[in-house]
C-alpha cells in the first residue's frame, strides 16, 4: 500500500507544487495564468496563502502528487465569509481520489475557521472537473461566457457553489489559519482525508 500524507505547504514546497502547475499553465485553460511564476515567486504565494488559509499538500511515498488551497473570494468586507478554492493534482495521480481527499481538508477547516460559502470556478468545457464538483455536493450557480482568452480561443467559467453551515445572522469574522494549524482537531481533519486516498 502506498504512504500517503496529507500535510500543510511551506514556502519551500514552491518548487514541487509548481512543477504540476506548470504543465497547467503551458498545456490548458483550467488556469488563466499565461506565464510560468519563478519558484521563488510561488513559494511566496504560498506564505501569503497561509497567514489567512490552508494551503494542503498531498504527497504519496514521498512524492508530491497534489495540491490544493482557498483564498479569498473578493475584497470587500462583506464577503470576508466566503472563499475561492483551488486544486491541481499531477496528471500520473489522476483517479486516485486526492482532489476529494484534499477538498474534504478544505471544506472541514474553512468551516472550523468560521467560513460560510466556498466557491469553485471551472474553466469551461472542463466535463471531469464539473462532474467532480457536481458528485462532491456543489450547486452551478452561473456561468461567465466568454470570460478569458487563451491558446488561441475564448473561454468560459463556469462556478459552483457549496454551502460549508447554515446561514446565520450577525457571524463572527473567520479566523485566521494559523490559529488551528497544528491542533489536533485539524490534525485529525488531515488523517481522516487521507484514509479517503488508502481505501
Amino acid at each position: 500500500m502506498s504512504k500517503v500524507r496529507i500535510r500543510v505547504a511551506t514556502p519551500k514546497d514552491g518548487a514541487a507544487l509548481l512543477n504540476i502547475y506548470k504543465w497547467y499553465i503551458e498545456n490548458t485553460a483550467i488556469t488563466f495564468e499565461t506565464e510560468v511564476p519563478s519558484a521563488e515567486v510561488f513559494g511566496q504565494r504560498i506564505e501569503n496563502t497561509l497567514a489567512r488559509f490552508p494551503w494542503l499538500v498531498c504527497e504519496i511515498d514521498g512524492v508530491v502528487a497534489g495540491y490544493a488551497y482557498a483564498s479569498k473570494h473578493r475584497e470587500r468586507a462583506a464577503y470576508q465569509w466566503s472563499a475561492d478554492l483551488s486544486i491541481y493534482v499531477d496528471e500520473k495521480y489522476h483517479r486516485r481520489h486526492i482532489a476529494k481527499a484534499l477538498y474534504q481538508v478544505l471544506e472541514e477547516t474553512l468551516r472550523l475557521l468560521g467560513y460560510y460559502t466556498a466557491f469553485a470556478g471551472v474553466t469551461t468545457p472542463n466535463p471531469k472537473s464539473e462532474a467532480f464538483h457536481a458528485a462532491y455536493g456543489f450547486d452551478t450557480v452561473g456561468v461567465f461566457e466568454n470570460v478569458g482568452y487563451k491558446l488561441g480561443q475564448w473561454w468560459g467559467v463556469k462556478w459552483f457553489k457549496y454551502a460549508l453551515t447554515d446561514y446565520q445572522k450577525e457571524p463572527t469574522t473567520p479566523q485566521a489559519f494559523p490559529e488551528v494549524a497544528g491542533t489536533e482537531i485539524f490534525e485529525k481533519i488531515l488523517r481522516d482525508a487521507e484514509e479517503i486516498i488508502n481505501r
